[in-house]
């Protein structure tokens, strides 16, 4: 049997453990993803690049391991360019095999250079020109996803994939090779400044992120905050890290609660823990504009997105850098942490703004509630974009190992594909998204993949009619909304057009049974709940002017 270069792709990425890959197929890259999935890899075969790319994303969250994805040249690698800048801002380490035109033709239809594009993402792209160079070009990838927790994107020529292949001996993986990366321990220096930071302060918010998740300095930051008489926050994709915390006031940043936004605000030291503090984790600085920010990550920073965020910093892992300052602190009475505020963090809705009924449509405040009460801890929750992910990201019970949100590129119709990666790392566990229709509907094919691939997910849907957040923005300035409103479709009749279960909610009462039903039979489920488009995220209403009522034409129907 002769052996081709494609074989031996398909060999090295078997010895990088890779047993996991989303994949479209074309010309360019279909011998290889045929050979991986021989090898004994589970493919994941999505109707869209993106999609391929942005479930690699999600499924690289949460196992910690490399994500991998496949597609072909030209139009297969110009699909990507969405979701290659949000994975390198989310620092996100993803390999990404794309066939590149054939050399031996003078002209091809699929040609481009591709290396640009993916390099304006802020991805790295390296072309493989020389067979007997690839298999340490693929593995010096893997080291590179990791070190630099950025996508790799390699490119090979199709025709070059054909060649014959004399076997030789492979180049070792990347797991023998990258460094072991001991955690990082704090300066005593540093940790002396720290404690006279915190000795100075009054009302000290200790606000943790991803970094504090990776790091397991979930428990150490409860005690620094118990020791300083504080308050705990999370950034968003930390959420839900102190959710059974009586004195945790959830997310830090425009989505957070009206009781976080106060405690943030009367704060006067906030000590950040593995975050990026990045503009929406500080609601653009309005959130704690008075206080003094200490950081404490790996890489601190002084500016981040085009503005000043802290002038104290710690370089030092989240778990040992805050296990490090507890040990110079003595515990301060309990001023702020009282029984009192803890009554009040835990009664006070997330966002009581007066809105009127508007029949037969749910407030999508009320819907979020009620799914808080009937969906089981234990199953894997994912957050899409837009207007709607304010809504669904009030569900304060919830722990963040069952979590998952990535919105660093601001993109909505990710999060179907987020929850095939979820559901592809986690396959014991039911996963539940929650979206938009707006957002849905970009990526409604994925439908079929999930039916086909017998992934076991429920999609919770807010159809509002139309582009939420748009719609809001231009009633506010006056300006017609025909541009982001197209009416109500119907997402369960859509639902069972592709075989799945559809259910138009038109009670809150039967979220009982329908989530009953949905444990029991597993699959693909859409609940489809038509919301007012009269309430609006107050992540919206204080960015721009209190919107006008709408007139009967001024709305989806």
């Amino acid at each position: 049997m002769v052996t081709h270069v494609f074989d031996m792709l398909a060999q090295v990425f078997a010895r990088e453990d890779v047993n996991t890959c989303f994949a479209l197929l074309g010309d360019a890259n279909m011998s290889f993803a045929t050979r991986l999935s021989e090898s004994g890899c589970r493919m994941i075969y999505v109707r869209h690049e993106h999609c391929a790319v942005a479930a690699a994303m999600a499924y690289a969250r949460k196992t910690g391991s490399t994500g991998v994805a496949t597609v072909t040249c030209g139009p297969g690698l110009t699909q990507l360019m969405t979701a290659l800048p949000a994975a390198v801002r989310a620092h996100l380490p993803l390999v990404v095999l794309a066939g590149e035109a054939p050399l031996k033709s003078g002209w091809y239809n699929q040609a481009i250079q591709q290396a640009p594009f993916v390099e304006a993402t802020g991805a790295a792209y390296h072309s493989l020109h020389w067979p007997q160079r690839m298999p340490v070009a693929i593995r010096d990838a893997f080291l590179q996803a990791q070190r630099e927790r950025r996508p790799v994107v390699v490119g090979i020529p199709f025709d070059l994939q054909e060649l014959e292949w004399s076997p030789t001996d492979l180049p070792p993986p990347s797991r023998d090779l990258l460094p072991h990366r001991s955690a990082m321990p704090a300066n005593a220096q540093d940790l002396a400044h720290a404690a006279l930071l915190i000795g100075a302060a009054e009302r000290i918010v200790v606000m943790a992120g991803m970094g504090a998740v990776e790091a397991d300095a979930g428990d150490a930051c409860r005690q620094l905050a118990e020791r300083c008489d504080g308050l705990l926050a999370t950034s968003l994709p930390a959420r839900g890290l102190f959710h059974d915390d009586p004195f945790s006031i959830g997310i830090a940043g425009g989505f957070s609660s009206q009781m976080a936004r106060q405690c943030l605000e009367q704060s006067d030291l906030i000590i950040a823990v593995g975050c990026s503090l990045a503009q929406h984790n500080s609601d653009s600085g309005k959130l704690w504009e008075p206080a003094n920010v200490l950081q404490i990550d790996v890489d601190p920073v002084a500016t981040n997105q085009g503005r000043v965020v802290a002038f104290h910093h710690m370089r030092a892992d989240a778990h040992l850098g805050v296990s490090g300052l507890l040990e110079y602190l003595t515990p301060r009475p309990a001023r702020w942490r009282t029984p009192e505020l803890a009554q009040a963090l835990s009664d006070t809705a997330a966002d009581d703004f007066d809105y009127p009924d508007d029949p037969p449509f749910f407030d999508p405040r009320a819907v979020v509630e009620r799914l808080e009460t009937v969906l089981p801890q234990d199953w894997e929750l994912v957050n899409s974009s837009g207007h709607c992910s304010y809504f669904f990201a009030q569900m304060p019970s919830r722990p963040n190992r069952n979590f998952l949100t990535i919105r660093e590129f601001g993109a909505i119709g990710n999060g179907i594909s987020f929850a095939m990666g979820v559901a592809a790392a986690r396959p014991d566990s039911p996963v539940v998204l929650f979206d938009g229709d707006g957002s849905l509907l970009m990526h409604v094919q994925e439908l079929e993949t999930i039916l086909r691939h017998r992934m076991n997910i429920l999609i919770v849907v807010l159809n509002d009619g139309g582009y939420g957040s748009e719609v809001h923005k231009l009633r506010a300035e006056g300006l017609a909304i025909d541009g982001a409103a197209f009416g109500r479709t119907d997402l369960a009749a859509i639902a069972r057009g592709f075989g799945a279960t559809g259910v138009a909610v038109k009670d809150l009462d039967d979220l009982d049974q329908l989530t009953a039903d949905f444990a029991e039979q597993g699959g693909l489920t859409v609940w489809d709940f038509q919301v007012s488009d009269q309430v609006v995220s107050p992540v919206i209403r204080r960015s721009h002017a209190k919107p006008a009522p709408s007139s009967s034409g001024d709305r989806p129907s």
